[in-house]
């Protein structure tokens, strides 16, 4: 499901994924570095 919030979509599915990361101990630098990591594997 998408939400639009002063005009910016946000995906419920990928603010789970974050909020659960955070939950388990990670920084949001390294979800970054993790997301931008996985495109560069494939």
């Amino acid at each position: 499901m998408e939400k639009t919030i002063d005009n910016v979509a946000v995906d419920q599915e990928w603010v789970l994924l974050i909020k659960n990361a955070k939950r388990l101990g990670l920084t949001m630098e390294e979800i970054r570095q993790f997301l931008l990591g996985a495109g560069q594997k494939a």
